[in-house]
């Protein structure tokens, strides 16, 4: 029988099966075989003796894609770059650290930084020797967008508008729709680079839906945009009162001059392109419903493409859990947004799960986790946290105010002040610590949220 006092563990289990699912290495692998001189990727055959073959990987899953591929390509390999979020490059395996033929560097996230601008000049550079007969094969995950970045502005700027738009509450679509107008290797920039070479990318999916041109800010995808839909996002959320007038001149000014060279036409239209997703936040649910059933839950995956507020995600998962019968776990893939309103230190996850602990606030035997698939939620340590129907009861009576942090933006310090209380004081066993802490997990692919219900015990 399953009984509400493992609520954290089983909580834990369904996470690390979504993980497995969501192995960068294994997506890779799965999705690649060579067979001599030929390379079988996805449906497409290609006869890598011809040329030389380039291998590029940027974002938080850069590494263990690309050593994926090194392992079979080795050998003919003629030269590889790698970006990874700053201390994503710790367990680099010696093969690959020691050969003349690979770069590896390292980037800012979420905010671009010097180092990211470097290493993408590194990256163009390499790809200014192609040729036709040459293969480039790109590997996109998530955190691409800031890592692989050559801005219109400059760096001081394009930092400002990134952070204005970050805490504007717009989505991660329409961040990415002014990034591309504003960077020459985004929306298909790295693959006009690369021509006239064979261009192939795998992608590890990190947006909702998988629309090709968020993911990463589409750099292998030509798109027919102007900076006009750019300019509609600056509008709509009004970045203009945000931003210094100075800033946001100068922002404006690189626009328009993006929309005179949209006028003239693109600057290449001979490009090979071909995008593969190889991995998503539905293969990770599906993983975690597998696991949810082995451990005797009724399960199901209520979406895959969740979206909204996190406060107002946080009541809606309440609300299912009070409609929901017990013995049940339903999931739910996506990410929300958070449109900051205090001065609190969290993250999406952590705000969803908070909101949802104040609706759920003395609902008996129920538990909703958030979690980030990367392990960090926000500018915190934790990935998420597991919340219950007694944590704000429990909370109050040792007068933490959930209301009062949610509305500062301070989940993460609700949880860890909880947390304390919980581990230290002992006065409440059948309640878990509340943050869910994993480090980077050196994989993306969205966000994962839980519902868990039990019977409730007799008497």
């Amino acid at each position: 029988m399953l009984k509400f006092e493992q609520y954290r563990q089983h909580i834990e289990d369904l996470f690390a099966a979504a993980l497995k699912a969501s192995d960068p290495a294994y997506a890779v692998r799965s999705f690649l075989h060579r067979n001599g001189r030929f390379l079988q990727i996805g449906d497409a055959e290609v006869d890598i003796g011809q040329g030389r073959v380039f291998l590029l990987s940027v974002g938080k899953a850069a590494l263990p894609m690309a050593e994926a591929v090194y392992e079979l390509l080795e050998d003919i390999l003629y030269a590889a770059a790698v970006i990874s979020k700053r201390g994503g490059l710790e367990t680099v395996d010696s093969r690959m650290s020691e050969s003349s033929a690979v770069q590896l560097m390292e980037g800012s996230h979420p905010i671009s930084g010097e180092d990211s601008i470097e290493s993408t000049a590194r990256i163009i550079d390499l790809l200014r020797q192609t040729t036709k007969d040459d293969l480039v094969i790109c590997l996109i995950s998530g955190g691409a967008s800031a890592l692989l970045t050559q801005p219109f502005v400059s760096l001081n700027d394009w930092q400002s508008l990134v952070q204005a738009l970050l805490a504007s509450g717009c989505t991660i679509n329409e961040l990415n729709t002014v990034r591309r107008q504003l960077d020459s290797v985004k929306g298909g920039g790295l693959a006009r680079m690369a021509a006239p070479a064979r261009c192939f990318s795998l992608i590890l999916s990190d947006v909702v839906g998988n629309p090709l041109e968020a993911i990463g800010s589409g750099p292998t995808v030509i798109l027919s945009e102007s900076p006009a839909e750019a300019l509609a996002v600056l509008d709509r959320y009004e970045i203009a009162g945000v931003l210094n007038h100075d800033v946001y001149r100068r922002v404006i000014d690189g626009l328009m001059e993006q929309a005179k060279d949209h006028e003239a036409g693109p600057v290449n239209t001979a490009v090979n392109s071909e995008i593969f997703i190889v991995g998503d936040v539905k293969m990770a649910a599906q993983a975690a419903m597998a696991r949810a059933i082995d451990l005797g839950f009724v399960a199901q995956i209520i979406t895959v493409h969740l979206e909204g507020e996190a406060r107002e995600v946080g009541r809606f998962a309440a609300a299912i859990a009070k409609d929901t019968r017990p013995g049940r776990c339903l999931i739910l893939g996506g990410e929300t947004t958070v449109t900051l309103q205090g001065t609190g230190l969290g993250g999406r996850n952590q705000e969803a799960a908070l909101s949802a602990a104040i609706a759920l606030s003395g609902w008996p035997e129920t538990a909703v986790a958030s979690l980030a698939t990367d392990g960090e939620d926000g500018p915190t340590p934790a990935a998420g946290a597991v919340i219950c129907g007694e944590t704000v009861p429990y909370a109050v009576s040792k007068g933490l105010q959930a209301q009062e942090y949610l509305d500062r933006n301070d989940s993460y310090h609700f949880f860890m002040e909880l947390d304390y209380l919980i581990s230290t004081q002992k006065d409440r066993p059948d309640l878990s610590p509340c943050l869910v802490v994993t480090g980077s997990t050196g994989t993306n692919v969205n966000d994962l949220l839980f519902i868990l219900t039990y019977e409730v015990a007799a008497g």
